[in-house]
């Protein structure tokens, strides 16, 4: 028999010490860096014909462990699962590393990893598993997700190299609906695990909703993978609906609290709610880590935008030095709105539009030109003679109160706007019209009450 001592002993050490993190390591498909030989050291320990025989000699007669039947039996149909899976996913990652991996069958492993959630699951809905072991909903959530999408993009990759039926694709084979097939089967898998969690009525202490919010991220990113974020909105209506049943947000850890409030953030930003989206997001990036710079900069191409739009503020050169990710999405649009520079703008969002279409910001970057004609139309105010009236002083609130048209269809053809009638003139009626939707959405400080008259000579 090969050596998977350390594999029990940690399961052993797990159950005198209600230790859920270290006991789900024991059926996670990743070693642990401290037994990197684990899963080979489990598959050769025993064989399909004498797994549940080793293993309920394991578990029901190990000295160091009190397991009742139940719970034994319940672990003995985790582990003859676990056994099976390990098997699959090791001759998958040796296809996988072979010259060009066609035969790493990663549906197969999906399949087998399935089944471990099925007998974990069991074990829950059955009220055996206690509720510190709620780590092991983490892990077969989590490695799930995983291995559906191994699984989709193994079965988009046979088709577009015509591997599959003996080179001879059927037209039907892969339809459009399939090509998130085993994706949108986990996101049914996890979110009975969620259902699980939320009609559990035992005392908090003991309860199951200690998990909730871990397995709603995990659904929140199977969503917005499968880009069905509607979907998003039934699990916050399920929590708000339990809010009076379950401990605060805040009693989480703050790992679950920041992933939360991100993705909360992110479907009010897609729903417009700006206000609802920085209370989120602003929250998510206080309390996010500095050293997980892939979360800040997750949140903050959220938060940017959402800044941009509720307070009108741009993100610092020094924040956009410290990721090159967020100062080539960024740096090039927040120069032009600075500079008042319509043709770099429009450049700017012609360059980055597929990454911003992607991430589902291009729409709300856009209104930055809002912000851009108001930062052009203050520049000719100001060039216009204008000063702000000083502190006591009597008489009119400035030194000039009308501004020409033309001065401002000057500045707009300086910057890039196409503003002429077809003719080689200008179009004034369209220049005023781009002035007055400036005042209407930005509030132009000020403009209003200096530009009084609406006629051709001024405005």
């Amino acid at each position: 028999m090969t050596n998977v001592d350390s594999l029990w002993r940690d399961f052993t050490v797990a159950q005198q010490k209600f230790d859920g993190y270290l006991l789900a390591s024991t059926i996670s498909p990743e070693a642990p860096t401290s037994d990197s030989a684990r899963l080979y050291n489990f598959q050769r320990w025993t064989n399909a014909h004498s797994v549940q025989t080793d293993l309920r000699y394991q578990l029901q007669y190990n000295p160091d462990l009190r397991l009742d039947k139940k719970e034994a039996s319940t672990w003995i149909d985790v582990f003859t699962a676990y056994y099976s899976f390990v098997g699959r996913l090791l001759a998958a990652e040796e296809a996988q590393n072979a010259a060009k991996g066609e035969d790493a069958d990663w549906n197969a492993v999906y399949d087998s990893w399935k089944e471990v959630l099925n007998a974990v699951y069991r074990g829950y809905s059955n009220n055996i598993l206690d509720s510190w072991t709620i780590p092991c909903l983490y892990v077969v959530g989590k490695y799930l997700r995983i291995f559906a999408i191994k699984a989709d993009e193994s079965t988009v990759s046979h088709r577009d190299s015509g591997l599959a039926f003996g080179e001879l694709q059927e037209e039907d084979a892969f339809s459009a609906t399939s090509k998130n097939e085993r994706l949108e089967d986990a996101a049914r898998q996890i979110n009975r695990i969620f259902a699980l969690c939320l009609g559990d009525r035992s005392p908090i202490e003991e309860s199951r909703k200690w998990a909730l919010y871990y397995i709603a991220n995990l659904l929140f990113k199977t969503y917005f993978k499968l880009n069905s974020i509607s979907l998003s909105k039934n699990i916050l209506r399920s929590l708000k609906a339990s809010s009076a049943d379950m401990p605060p947000l805040s009693a989480f850890p703050r790992a679950h609290q920041v992933t939360f409030k991100y993705y909360s953030g992110v479907i009010a930003f897609l729903e417009e709610d700006y206000a609802a989206a920085e209370e989120f997001l602003t929250s998510a990036y206080a309390m996010c880590s500095r050293s997980a710079t892939r979360n800040i900069d997750l949140i903050l191409t959220y938060l940017v935008p959402t800044k941009m739009l509720t307070s009108h503020q741009l993100p610092t050169q020094e924040l956009l030095q410290q990721s090159p990710a967020l100062g080539r999405l960024f740096a090039p649009i927040c120069v032009a709105i600075k500079r008042a520079d319509l043709r770099a703008f429009t450049t700017a969002m012609d360059q980055g539009e597929d990454e911003f279409v992607k991430r589902r910001i291009y729409l709300t970057l856009e209104r930055g030109r809002d912000i851009l004609m108001r930062n052009l139309f203050r520049k000719v105010f100001l060039a216009g003679g204008y000063e702000p009236q000083k502190e006591n002083e009597a008489g009119p609130p400035g030194r000039r109160t009308r501004i020409q048209v033309r001065e401002f269809a000057a500045a707009l053809q300086l910057a890039g706007a196409e503003v002429d009638d077809g003719a080689g003139g200008i179009d004034y009626d369209e220049v005023e019209c781009l002035i007055a939707n400036s005042i209407y959405k930005v509030r132009l400080a000020g403009l209003l009450e200096h530009l009084a008259a609406r006629n051709r000579p001024s405005v």
